[in-house]
């Protein structure tokens, strides 16, 4: 056990003094761990209430970078951050150690898939969820059921949130709450973002989660709740049990079990059919040449390609330099102007990812992966008309 800051009695007297926490309750929330997956705007509430709170370590995953469009609501990035390119993951652990000098904040600039995302949950405590798709949040679901970890879920878009607190044994998996795959909806990139809502469902999650690690596991709300807070219309309802015959949640649970609503102004009728609005869009797609993957990201005009080998960012920068390309280079990621008269950018992961901005394409985008990345060259005049 890392050794704790002499002064913690006095770091969180105010929440000590809270009964139901108590230094009982404390202790157990600097012995925890939590993952946040995601680090935009759910990811970096959530994150900031964790580590305020007491919680041990943080792992935070995310594969994306701050760009200015971020800043009005992702509340741990600032405009350097923004014209560094800087992977959220990496800019979010910087400023959570500076909140906290012995802070433990594990940070990995990474998509979350099912070849890692055992890797991700492995020894922690509670998933916590930032993520923007249906996609992920399924993965990271089933994976945390798989393992006995409790998954928080919470998803915005426009001035609408949900949040649900889903515990193996005890309630149903978020597959079973929204499908399979779930479905294409409005996010934040389509319909706006209002950024109270987002404090709003963070605040929730956290509260869940801050129950959960410091004992009080009796307290935790069993409902899944959505609200429209410019609207003001809430609605609860009651968690079911989980599903008999669902290979994640099954063995305990009847299907056909009514949910109990608690309504508040004029809600929608249908609680767990609004789930697949909030932002969740990704499509995976076939693979095409030198490509492993491809994915068009949530409402974003941009597709991630994922390439089946390592990129070195030194020499594709070099490359592309060459090519007629303006970059922006930290050492996370190489960020590629393309030349006249395209109109895309290239954004290169070391691990193997580019996000190609300014189409929703994938074969385009994948074009201009061959053309422009790998040493390839095949295509480039086509890419260039």
């Amino acid at each position: 056990m890392p050794a704790r800051d002499p002064d913690w009695r006095e770091r969180y007297s105010r929440q000590i003094r809270y009964a139901p926490i108590g230094e009982a309750g404390q202790l157990r929330l600097m012995d925890s761990t939590v993952l946040i997956a995601g680090c935009g705007a759910l990811g970096c509430a959530l994150a900031q209430h964790m580590l305020r709170s007491g919680v041990g370590k943080l792992v935070l995953v995310d594969r994306d970078y701050v760009e200015r469009s971020n800043l009005h609501r992702q509340t741990l990035f600032d405009e350097e951050d923004a014209d560094k390119a800087l992977p959220k993951a990496e800019a979010a652990a910087a400023k959570l150690r500076r909140m906290n000098r012995d802070a433990r904040v594990e940070a990995h600039v990474s998509d979350i898939t099912k070849d890692n995302a055992a890797v991700f949950a492995a020894g922690v405590d509670l998933v916590l969820d930032g993520t923007d798709n249906a996609a992920t949040r399924l993965l990271l679901c089933d994976e945390a059921f798989r393992g006995g970890i409790p998954f928080v879920y919470g998803g915005a878009t426009a001035s609408r949130g949900m949040t649900a607190m889903l515990v193996p044994g005890g309630t149903a998996c978020l597959r079973c709450l929204i499908g399979a795959e779930g479905e294409e909806g409005d996010n934040c990139d389509t319909a706006g973002i209002l950024p109270a809502v987002i404090e709003w469902v963070a605040a929730l999650q956290a509260a869940e989660a801050v129950k959960w690690l410091s004992g009080n596991r009796g307290a935790v709300r069993n409902s899944w709740l959505s609200a429209d807070i410019w609207q003001f219309a809430l609605r609860e309802s009651k968690l079911p049990a989980g599903y008999g015959g669902c290979r994640i949640c099954g063995g305990s649970g009847d299907s056909t079990e009514a949910a109990v609503d608690m309504e508040v102004g004029p809600a929608s009728n249908n609680v767990m059919g609004d789930v697949n609005k909030i932002g969740d869009c990704g499509v995976a797609m076939p693979l095409r040449r030198s490509v492993a993957a491809s994915s068009a990201l949530c409402g974003r005009d941009t597709v991630q390609v994922t390439l089946g080998h390592p990129i070195d960012l030194a020499a594709e920068a070099e490359k592309l330099r060459g090519l007629g390309c303006r970059l922006t280079e930290n050492r996370y990621l190489a960020k590629a102007e393309l030349p006249v008269p395209l109109v895309e950018k290239l954004v290169l992961f070391p691990d193997g990812r580019v996000l190609v901005q300014g189409t929703s394409d994938i074969a385009r985008a994948e074009q201009l992966c061959v053309a422009f990345v790998g040493g390839a060259s095949e295509g480039l005049e086509e890419s260039l008309k």
